[in-house]
């Protein structure tokens, strides 16, 4: 659920630079092409995966894991992944990766508080990825929270003072209304197969919310990386710090009682842990697709995983797609297209 990013942050880590495939010259090319559509295949089954596990991990019969909880071991796992990332960078040396890690923590302390703002914002926005989901049909979930591309160009226009084209802003039109159409239609687009009690306007307003913290987190931490020598990769350590922390007294402010009776990993089944993986290393594919890849196939992974996503909702969560929601759900994927396609 964290742009990734997402639930859902693969935000932090879309703009990471990954290594290039070590490749004679002669063989680099076809690599590259058999990565990029590994990667994009990946990251359609991450996005639809993602949606489709949460939801069923959410709405399942039995004890329902705390979800404040999930949202701390997904910073664990990218934190880790990010470490052993520079660890690799040293050359595998342990006393180089300490002495990195020293001026990263403690030499340039002042420096790792910035990301402070951007781990705690992220931090409530997979929060309320998780009530969103936990209120909204997967396939709903999953095309407005596509809202985010709005609320990213809008905190890109007002802070960091970029132009959108006119192109991109009537895709952001079409955009907006195919989320409007498949809320207006979200009564008819119902699941049968859940457990728990829904709240369609908990679940929008929990989605809209995210969308704002995603496009602010997003645009603010771009902001903080432009002129910044420190590695994406050193930015994500940093972040997930953060990140574990806020997340960790959030999760005891939150739900403490609970977490005290029942245990920290209380209702963690194999799903749970699955849902936490993908959510934790779906910005790494991210990663992988804007350096394999571009915008436009990335855009194509987004709306692939959408009908993917609906699809298979149909047979696990016994979703009735109508009319409206394929006209709404057309409209949002036609939106994401076009906006992904480059300035002329």
């Amino acid at each position: 659920m964290s742009e990734k990013e997402p639930l859902i942050d693969s935000a932090k880590l879309t703009a990471m630079n990954m290594p290039d495939a070590p490749a004679s010259p002669a063989k680099k090319p076809e690599i590259n092409a058999n990565l990029k559509y590994i990667a994009l295949f990946l990251l359609v089954a991450q996005n639809a995966g993602l949606a489709l596990f949460t939801r069923y991990a959410t709405t399942r019969s039995g004890e329902i894991f705390i979800s404040s909880t999930a949202v701390v071991m997904a910073e664990i796992m990218k934190m880790t992944a990010c470490l052993l990332v520079t660890f690799f960078e040293e050359g595998k040396n342990f006393g180089l990766w300490l002495q990195h890690l020293k001026v990263i923590f403690v030499t340039n302390f002042a420096d790792t508080l910035k990301v402070g703002v951007p781990a705690f914002i992220y931090m409530v926005q997979n929060n309320l990825n998780y009530v969103a989901i936990g209120n909204l049909p997967a396939a709903t979930y999953q095309l407005s929270y596509q809202l985010k591309i709005l609320t990213t160009a809008i905190f890109s226009v007002t802070m960091l003072g970029k132009e959108i084209s006119k192109r991109q802003w009537a895709a952001l039109l079409l955009l907006f209304g195919g989320i409007a159409i498949v809320q207006i239609n979200n009564t008819a687009g119902s699941e049968k197969n859940i457990n728990q009690e829904q709240s369609q306007t908990l679940g929008m307003i929990a989605v809209l919310s995210a969308c704002l913290c995603s496009g602010f987190a997003g645009v603010y931490f771009e902001k903080i990386l432009k002129g910044s020598k420190v590695s994406l990769w050193t930015r994500n350590i940093q972040l997930g710090l953060f990140g574990f922390l806020t997340g960790l007294m959030g999760s005891y402010y939150k739900d403490g009682s609970r977490i005290a009776e029942h245990g920290f990993f209380v209702g963690y089944t194999p799903v749970v842990w699955i849902t936490i993986s993908i959510n934790a290393f779906g910005g790494l594919l991210v990663a992988v697709v804007i350096k394999y890849a571009d915008n436009i196939l990335k855009g194509f992974a987004c709306s692939a995983a959408i009908v993917l996503a609906s699809v298979i909702s149909v047979f696990v969560f016994e979703f009735h797609i109508t009319g409206m929601f394929v006209v709404g759900g057309s409209m949002v994927m036609a939106a994401v297209y076009i906006y992904s396609l480059p300035k002329k």
